[in-house]
């Protein structure tokens, strides 16, 4: 393909005749239709904005309480009690169209039959609010559901109204209610007492004691103050850029790399394989990508619901899609954009723009294919400067913000960096092939580290995630975290991965369905004019890039023995299941405890995030210690592990009913900040290393297909870097009944830890447990 310029919708050039406009009619088309677009979505914004202010309510609704009023006057029956009469009095007389009395009456009962309905729909709001902050059912073990939880069942489901849009159940969502100080100090002792040795214990709990006493009854005050008029009291009271306190200060305000240290990356399906066509797989995915975005912005994704009843807050979806998070010297920002009608692509050193619409319609997969196609037979050379650009994302965040200032604020450069900030999603195309293979182990890993950071100038590190397409046709996605939490994007892959295998579809020969389009416009070459200056920045970030990158050791496995299904007859949840057998791992691997970070969702309250579940208890460390010694008998193990088990479990449900820890102390922490009040309690609390951080990777959140009948279509999750320097990062992803996936990473650097030793741990730690309750397993 010959160099493409960028598109502009007018040139002009001044003479001595005047001035010469040349107008683009091309360009001109895609900015009428753009607008032409815009339109339709912000009618059809407004139409669901005002179905969702009204949810549960309706038109249907609306229309029976006006007939019933109506028919109830025709016959002779005043259900108003006189208040359309009241009503009929207030409006006024003999003019417009109020002058006839018919009119006037038909108006009042309007009038009052309207007030009636808005009446109605907020007490039915109100009524499943509270039905809502009730989390009693969580706590019942399971087959024994109480009858009050089965009558709270039936009155949820019956105020929750038919085909809720995404967003309908936001204002009925409960607050996070803010825990009391003793409640968190207490948990908060309890969790580290069997990591400290009497001494050290006996000077945390001085200064908990302190802290309880002295500094956090006025902290509490202003926490309990803002979560009255705050949905959640983990907002910021006063930055409107930011969502909540936790996205500005755990991830806007980091400075060190994006890259490894807080993007995460997620896998393709493993088992299976589509096809080998790289630009036909793209032409699928991303097309179902946009197909999804429709969805999200027309609100017809059904909310995620617990157990098919309790809705899940959806604000964090909202961000999925034309956003970027923008360096800055003290703290990054999130930009969020309505729309985006392309894509922005990088393949052999350069970026593209790819036009996702053709005037108003979508580009099928077959014609996508063909763009994608074309960029991959483009011949040209990178520019100077143009092929570790990318880099500048992956280094620190203040020379990227310094530079960004420099040397991208004006000409073709801005026009370059805003056709990549504003893409709906970034697409890397790579010359390398990966893919899981059963008979070698170290696939997966590779896999998983060209996802985590590739070759540190081949993903935008700061879009909200960028689609990695390897030259044999397999895929996977690295995501920024700032904007939501994995099970969001978890949801969107599900739907991609599962449309891509049973909707779309390719032919015999692994092409995209259908003929494409050759009249096309094909994809733009944005232009670069990048000094020698900011070449030398571009050089150093890399530098401190792949450092990091050639520092982080991964080690992938598909644990074959057993799954989900034979865990359950151990007569515990799998989770509490993998974590115990994580500290019993660990212990083997280190020779001791460690503060153990779990992340446990939030969101059945509104804008809720994440909890930290600390897994590392007073019970569990009691079974892995017993375990090691090997002295005791087995009903005894199994005992301990059953309190070890109970005890995670309960601290799951802490967690997510907004009992937890770790986010209350933060606030406290925070208000602290504000106020100019010191506490050494705090201070050492929000410095403890976590050097065993784990995550559960969730799936089948979307139903896109019966995983009994295709039990091969499965992803392995995905993964991310340590948080420690010389600590674990552990995700793990229950894979249906039979298999569990793992991602262990580790550092290089680090003497202490090595991430294949630990997961041969794991594995061995795995078949023990099962061993104690004579579980079978399938031969490893």
């Amino acid at each position: 393909m010959a160099e493409a310029h960028q598109a502009v919708a007018f040139q002009f050039t001044v003479t001595p005749e005047g001035v010469d406009f040349r107008l683009s009619r091309e360009a001109l088309k895609h900015i009428y239709l753009s607008g032409i677009n815009s339109w339709k979505k912000r009618l059809i914004r407004i139409k669901n904005g005002i179905l969702r202010g009204v949810y549960p309510g309706s038109p249907t609704s609306w229309l029976f309480v006006v007939m019933t009023t109506l028919g109830s006057s025709y016959c002779n029956v005043d259900i108003s009690m006189g208040l359309v009469c009241f009503i009929q009095r207030w409006l006024p007389e003999g003019c417009g169209p109020y002058r006839s009395p018919q009119t006037r009456t038909l108006l009042s009962m309007a009038i009052f039959s309207t007030g009636v309905w808005m009446t109605g729909i907020l007490f039915f709001r109100q009524t499943l609010k509270l039905l809502l902050s009730y989390h009693g059912w969580l706590f019942e073990m399971h087959g024994q559901t109480s009858h009050f939880t089965r009558v709270w069942a039936m009155c949820v489901r019956l105020l929750s109204g038919q085909r809720p849009m995404l967003y309908s159940f936001q204002t009925s969502l409960p607050k996070l209610p803010v825990p009391s100080v003793s409640a968190t100090i207490h948990r908060y002792l309890e969790s580290v007492q069997h990591l400290l040795d009497d001494e050290e214990y006996y000077r945390m709990e001085t200064l908990a004691k302190e802290f309880q006493e002295k500094t956090a009854p006025r902290l509490q005050k202003y926490l309990v103050l803002k979560s009255w008029w705050a949905a959640n009291y983990l907002q910021p009271p006063t930055h409107p850029q930011v969502s909540d306190w936790w996205e500005e200060y755990v991830y806007l305000r980091g400075r060190t790399p994006l890259m490894v240290n807080s993007n995460y990356y997620v896998m393709d399906l493993v088992l299976v394989k589509n096809t080998d066509v790289q630009a036909a797989r793209l032409g699928n995915i991303v097309h179902a990508m946009i197909m999804y975005r429709r969805k999200l912005d027309r609100e017809e994704i059904k909310p995620v619901m617990a157990l098919g009843i309790v809705p899940m807050c959806s604000y964090q979806m909202e961000r999925m899609f034309n956003t970027t998070r923008i360096p800055g010297k003290d703290t990054d920002v999130l930009q969020h954009l309505t729309d985006s009608r392309h894509v922005a692509v990088y393949h052999k050193g350069r970026f593209f723009k790819l036009w996702l619409y053709e005037g108003s319609r979508l580009l099928k997969p077959r014609d996508l294919e063909m763009q994608f196609q074309r960029i991959l037979d483009d011949p040209s050379p990178p520019q100077p400067g143009e092929e570790r650009l990318a880099a500048l994302t992956a280094g620190g965040r203040v020379e990227w913000a310094q530079v960004r200032q420099a040397f991208f604020g004006s000409g073709k450069n801005k026009a370059a960096l805003d056709a990549i900030e504003r893409a709906a999603f970034f697409v890397a195309l790579d010359e390398e092939s990966h893919r899981y293979d059963p008979e070698d182990e170290a696939s997966l890993s590779l896999y998983g580290k060209a996802l985590l950071h590739g070759s540190c100038y081949n993903r935008w590190f700061d879009k909200s995630f960028t689609l990695i397409a390897f030259k044999n046709g397999q895929l996977g996605l690295n995501t920024e975290h700032a904007w939501a939490d994995a099970p969001i994007i978890g949801h969107l892959w599900e739907f991609v991965l599962g449309t891509d295998s049973f909707d779309l579809g390719y032919s015999e020969t692994g092409h995209c369905l259908g003929k494409p389009n050759p009249v096309l416009a094909p994809p733009q070459r944005l232009q670069w004019d990048i000094p020698e200056q900011c070449q030398a920045v571009i050089e150093s970030s890399y530098q401190v890039a792949k450092a990091l990158a050639d520092d982080v050791e991964l080690y992938c496995f598909q644990f074959l023995p057993f799954g989900k299904g034979l865990i359950k007859k151990c007569r515990t949840s799998p989770d509490a299941f993998v974590q115990i057998a994580l500290q019993l791992a660990y212990f083997r691997d280190r020779g001791k405890f460690c503060l153990t970070y779990e992340a446990s969702m939030t969101r059945m309250f509104r804008e809720g995030r994440t909890e930290t579940v600390r897994s590392c208890t007073c019970e569990s460390t009691a079974f892995v210690q017993a375990m090691v010694q090997g002295r005791h008998l087995k009903a005894d193990l199994q005992d301990l592990f059953r309190k070890a088990a109970e005890k995670h479990q309960n601290a799951c449900r802490l967690a997510m009913t907004g009992a937890g820890i770790d986010r209350h102390l933060f606030c406290l922490y925070v208000v602290s900040k504000f106020l100019g009040v010191s506490s050494p309690f705090l201070a050492e609390v929000l410095s403890e290393p976590w050097r065993l951080s784990t995550s559960q990777t969730a799936q089948f959140q979307i139903r896109m297909f019966d995983p009994n009948k295709y039990p091969n279509h499965l992803g392995a999750g995905g993964g991310f870097g340590p948080v420690a320097n010389d600590g674990y990062g552990v995700s793990y992803m229950i894979a249906g009944e039979n298999t569990i996936f793992f991602h262990v990473s580790s550092k290089f650097s680090s003497s202490e830890t090595n991430a294949q030793r630990f997961g041969n741990h794991i594995r061995q730690a795995l078949l023990d447990i099962a061993d104690l309750f004579q579980v079978p397993k399938a031969d490893s």
